[in-house]
């Protein structure tokens, strides 16, 4: 399942951090400030649970999230949109999966990870700027499965129908939440009209 995030207030952020002329400063805060509504519309089913608390008039029935929250960056650019995450859910704790693309077989291979034992039982939210073909994300997800994780949401700026049919096909448990579902893949498997590399762009490493 893909869900966009319509939100006016996401579209006009995106419209900026899709500029060409946006540079890394503005990039890497935009970022910020759009994994933070995302985030916030791909947590609104949180497992909660009741509590009541003493205000300074009367006791008032409240609610809290009663499951553990764990974020998993795909390195490098997911890193890119941490703050966004931790700005909203600060005591959630933080995995890390490295990918990179074998240049011979093009597929993913793993070259760390890094997980708190909270992905048994939590919610883990996996994050990266694109999701393009889809192979990291799928490949991330399957790393946490083998490693106990059961609840996993997907959150992104920007992905494509190529990659979230891949997601959808392999994992059809997992939701993927994004600010815009672009056109297609262009040959270089690059997400048209997208925002570039990310990566680069987060991080001021375009040449």
């Amino acid at each position: 399942m893909a869900e966009l995030v319509d939100h006016p207030c996401v579209q006009h952020k995106l419209a900026i951090i899709r500029d060409v002329d946006t540079g890394h400063k503005r990039f890497r805060e935009l970022s910020t400030e759009i994994t933070k509504f995302i985030c916030y519309e791909a947590l609104k089913n949180v497992r909660t649970k009741n509590v009541t608390v003493q205000t300074p008039v009367a006791e008032a029935k409240c609610r809290k999230i009663d499951t553990d929250l764990v974020v998993v960056p795909i390195l490098r650019a997911g890193v890119g949109m941490l703050d966004g995450i931790l700005e909203l859910v600060p005591t959630a704790r933080v995995g890390f999966v490295g990918l990179y693309r074998d240049e011979i077989s093009k597929n993913p291979v793993t070259y760390y990870e890094r997980f708190p034992p909270q992905i048994r039982g939590g919610t883990c939210i996996i994050i990266d700027p694109m999701l393009a073909t889809g192979g990291s994300t799928v490949a991330a997800i399957d790393l946490l499965k083998e490693n106990g994780a059961n609840n996993i949401v997907v959150v992104c700026i920007v992905t494509c129908p190529e990659g979230i049919e891949l997601v959808e096909a392999t994992h059809p448990d997992v939701a993927v939440y994004a600010a815009a579902i672009d056109d297609h893949l262009n040959e270089n498997k690059y997400i048209v009209p997208g925002l570039g590399d990310a990566g680069d762009r987060l991080y001021g490493t375009s040449h």
